[in-house]
């Protein structure tokens, strides 16, 4: 099934304020502030998951729950992961929960290789993560940042070859980027901005902080 969506096509619908795309999964956060309920959502979550024959990542702790949406046959958000978002939205309310969305955020490992066949598997052995495609490893327990790697055409020299990419909702950019200009960083790119940015440490090590896509950005 190819119900595939833009994440500008996700945020432009009715009832899913409380979420943002982050990668390639809609993701939110809700502040439950026990355990107890807190589970007690999930239970609701699951059975609206079985309903609809979709099922996200869940994430429970003492006072929060965060939920990641993703349609894993089209690796990238679908029809079913807005309609399950805007249905756990739904029941948030109804229990009376709200969400978190202060600091959304998810975070992946880039390594620029120059040849990803040969420097993948290495990365897949030592960290003991599954591939996914081409170019991508996975944590088989949903739980660590995934690894990307990213073609590297010419050698790249003078500057480091694996850094941190950061996606937050588009709202939240500026402020991640005015508080890390302000903690001593540097931009070193932008010319790819709103899409993502590119800056430093006083040291030179790099993030990319990336915002949502729109349509523009495809």
């Amino acid at each position: 099934m190819n119900d595939r969506i833009s994440p500008a096509r996700f945020h432009a619908a009715q009832g899913v304020s409380d979420w943002g795309v982050l990668f390639d999964a809609a993701t939110a956060r809700f502040a439950t502030g026990s355990f107890e309920r807190g589970a007690a959502f999930v239970a609701e979550i699951a059975r609206l998951a079985d309903a609809a024959g979709h099922h996200p990542d869940v994430d429970l702790r003492y006072a929060t729950v965060t939920v990641r949406l993703f349609s894993h046959d089209i690796t990238d958000i679908s029809e079913r992961d807005l309609a399950l978002a805007q249905a756990v939205s739904q029941a948030a309310a109804d229990l009376g929960i709200a969400a978190d969305v202060v600091g959304l955020h998810a975070v992946q490992i880039a390594i620029d290789a120059a040849d990803i066949p040969t420097v993948l598997p290495f990365w897949q052995a030592v960290t003991g993560y599954r591939r996914h495609g081409d170019d991508d490893l996975l944590d088989p327990f949903g739980r660590g940042p995934n690894i990307w790697f990213q073609q590297m055409d010419p050698p790249r020299t003078g500057r480091n070859r694996i850094h941190i990419d950061l996606s937050v909702p588009r709202s939240e950019a500026p402020a991640r980027i005015a508080a890390a200009l302000a903690a001593g960083g540097s931009i070193v790119n932008d010319d790819n901005a709103p899409a993502w940015w590119t800056l430093a440490d006083p040291e030179g090590n790099e993030v990319d902080v990336a915002a949502w896509r729109d349509d523009s950005d495809w």
